[in-house]
C-alpha cells in the first residue's frame, strides 16, 4: 500500500510521464481509500484545467 507521500509524488509525476500499470493501480487503490489524497488529486485536476484555459489551451 502506498503512503500519502508516495501517492502525491506519483500524482505529480503523472503530469510529466505515463505511469506504469502497477503505479496506476496502486495509486487508484490508495485514492479510493484516502479522502485526503482523493481531494488533493481533484484539486490538482482543477488547477491543471484552470492553467490550461488561461494559457489558451481550452475554451472558457
Amino acid at each position: 500500500m502506498l503512503s500519502c507521500k508516495e501517492a502525491t509524488l506519483l500524482m505529480s509525476q503523472e503530469q510529466d510521464r505515463r505511469l506504469g500499470m502497477g503505479e496506476r493501480i496502486a495509486l487508484r487503490l490508495h485514492v479510493l481509500i484516502c479522502a485526503g489524497c482523493n481531494n488533493y488529486r481533484r484539486q490538482m485536476h482543477v488547477l491543471r484545467e484552470a492553467c490550461r484555459r488561461l494559457g489558451g489551451g481550452g475554451t472558457p
